[in-house]
């Protein structure tokens, strides 16, 4: 693709990083981080959130520290990704699930979710109920003390009324990336954009939301809870930047949504971060 010219300072809260099968991935594309950051600079994207893809029954320890090592250097910012014991208790077998459930050997503890929080190699950490499950009580609390910010994938599978009752409400930042709507499902997307009303520290970001109508209505409704997330390597960054570029809304809301609502939810996607790489 041609290199993009927009004009924007852009920051991404939303790219998936796995070299290959050794760190742990068996889904969906594998990108080198070298060709990652290359498709970044090509779009104009200054810095990139990055994490882990999710894996079931697996420990994260690996992939996290994968992660780090393939950031160093590079304008990515690395999210340790976690998981959890707990399930939605809305059906009967989620509450049997969580009346037997116990941490087993490759759940993240709450040690482990501090030694992310005080490890400057992490800035927050990233959650896929579908896969990881809920966070317990326990990790719950440690989250709340260190105050780093959650990236939660929400969709069919883990809906925003589910989000709202296991994750939100809390005093960590919560990033419901596809606008709570994967894959596609407008109500859910809509349902979430309603919820940016009662959570004031709940933010959505931008990726796999084809909807105009939706990014424009969150975006006039919320222009400080939008935050742009490209999706890659699924999608690559011109889509899903050219998705955004073509919106009927007002340059300053482009700017926030861009750049300027990610870094107050991310400290190390601010501009002054980049002077200290």
């Amino acid at each position: 693709m041609l290199e993009l010219e927009h004009g924007f300072r852009v920051v991404d809260v939303y790219a998936r990083l796995s070299p290959g099968p050794r760190d742990g991935d068996t889904r969906g594309p594998t990108i080198s981080p070298d060709r990652l950051e290359r498709e970044m600079h090509q779009a104009g994207i200054t810095r990139s959130v990055v994490f882990a893809p999710a894996t079931a029954e697996t420990s994260y320890v690996g992939p996290n520290n994968s992660v780090a090592r393939h950031s160093v250097d590079r304008p990515f910012v690395a999210f340790a990704r976690i998981n959890g014991t707990k399930r939605s208790e809305r059906n009967t077998a989620g509450r049997l699930h969580n009346a037997v459930s116990r941490r087993k050997e490759f759940h993240t503890t709450p040690s482990d979710v501090e030694r992310y929080a005080y490890d400057d190699r992490f800035h927050g950490f990233v959650l896929d109920p579908t896969v990881d499950d809920y966070p317990d009580e326990d990790l719950l609390a440690v989250l709340d003390d260190v105050g780093l910010p959650l990236i939660v994938r929400g969709g069919v599978e883990a809906p925003p009324d589910v989000l709202a009752e296991t994750v939100l409400g809390h005093s960590f930042p919560v990033i419901v990336a596809h606008f709570g709507g994967h894959p596609l499902e407008r109500s859910l997307m809509h349902e979430m954009i309603d919820l940016l009303g009662e959570y004031d520290d709940c933010y959505v970001e931008t990726s796999f939301v084809r909807y105009r109508d939706l990014l424009e209505r969150a975006l006039l409704e919320h222009p400080d809870r939008v935050l742009f997330g490209s999706g890659a390597p699924f999608c690559h960054p011109d889509v899903a930047l050219m998705e955004i570029l073509t919106l009927d809304v007002s340059e300053d809301k482009l700017w926030r949504a861009f750049s300027k609502n990610a870094c107050r939810v991310v400290d190390a996607l601010a501009p002054e971060s980049e002077l200290r790489q």
